[in-house]
């Protein structure tokens, strides 16, 4: 820790920024409020009044919002590297996206994935990835590559590999197959996606028991309901081929505890879709024109993502 940022959040010190004249959408406790936001270097030390900058920005009124997270994409379906599809999305308000490179990994393996991780460092956003856990995705498959949980390990130094990609074998995990659990078991200090479609009932216990915390194939409201019910979190997902967003959002909008649990995710967009509709905050626009809360639809957005994958530094704007 730097003692510099305390000594700005005290007020002591000078920030480097402060941002003056804006409605903070603060998606901690569901309100917008008039604030001040101060900065040094590229932390928020203080929200609210009284700080001295070196550099004082007058936002006229406008909202400031978090950035949003796209809690699960396959960059490769938008068909360039993550540098590029950066430039797509960053403009449109995402700032953070988690990607599974499952695609690139059935190619070229564990090269393949450590290109995008490296690659997406160059990018103007922030890339996080989880592991693929599913490669090939069936023993039918003909693969470039075949990765195990010792393969998958191998993975975890990476500062932007921050947990397990979607379990897409759930016949395995529920019946206890030794190579998908060692694979879970290997990540069982960080999040685990899930891909569990119309799995319910006994066979839902069996798979969130294994460790799975989330899932983005809910296709009916019921489903979802019944998956966070028993503690997962939903990834709701509007994408290029399968789009749920109309679907899910009844789930949530009249629960707010359910909202909690939900994030938002494109999962595969190709790049008409992307140029022509939007990322993630197309989500967000279209789930307030439905009738969801402004703010709980940017939650959905932010902190809930922020949130399942221990993102700690982001999600919200707070000190």
């Amino acid at each position: 820790m730097n003692p510099e940022l305390i000594q700005a959040a005290r007020g002591d010190k000078t920030a480097d920024l402060l941002l003056t004249n804006l409605k903070l959408v603060n998606v901690y406790t569901g309100q917008i409020e008039p604030s001040e936001i101060a900065i040094l270097g590229d932390t928020i030390v203080g929200v609210g009044p009284g700080y001295d900058a070196a550099q004082v920005v007058d936002l006229g009124g406008r909202y400031v919002s978090p950035g949003f997270i796209n809690a699960h994409v396959h960059v490769e379906s938008s068909m360039v590297t993550p540098s590029e599809f950066a430039r797509a999305v960053v403009a449109l308000g995402t700032t953070t996206a988690v990607t599974d490179p499952h695609e690139m990994a059935n190619v070229c393996g564990l090269e393949g994935v450590r290109f995008m991780l490296d690659d997406g460092r160059k990018a103007p956003m922030t890339l996080y990835v989880n592991a693929p856990s599913c490669v090939p995705a069936t023993s039918m498959s003909t693969s470039g590559a075949v990765l195990n949980a010792e393969h998958l390990s191998q993975l975890k130094n990476d500062p932007n590999v921050i947990g397990l990609a979607e379990v897409m074998n759930f016949p395995g995990v529920i019946h206890g197959a030794r190579d998908v659990l060692d694979k879970i078991e290997a990540f069982a200090d960080r999040p685990i996606d899930g891909h569990a479609p119309t799995v319910s009932g006994k066979d839902l216990n069996a798979y969130v028991t294994a460790g799975v915390g989330s899932d983005h194939e809910c296709v009916t409201k019921e489903e979802a309901l019944e998956k966070i019910a028993r503690g997962m979190r939903v990834l709701i997902r509007e994408g290029t081929a399968e789009r749920n967003l109309a679907e899910l959002l009844p789930a949530v909008m009249d629960n707010p505890s359910a909202a909690r649990r939900c994030c938002f995710c494109t999962d595969d967009s190709h790049p008409a879709k992307l140029i022509d509709e939007g990322d993630v905050g197309a989500m967000v626009v279209a789930a307030i024109e439905a009738g969801l809360p402004p703010v709980t639809a940017i939650q959905m957005a932010t902190l809930n993502a922020a949130e399942w994958f221990r993102l700690y530094d982001r999600g919200a704007i707070a000190p």
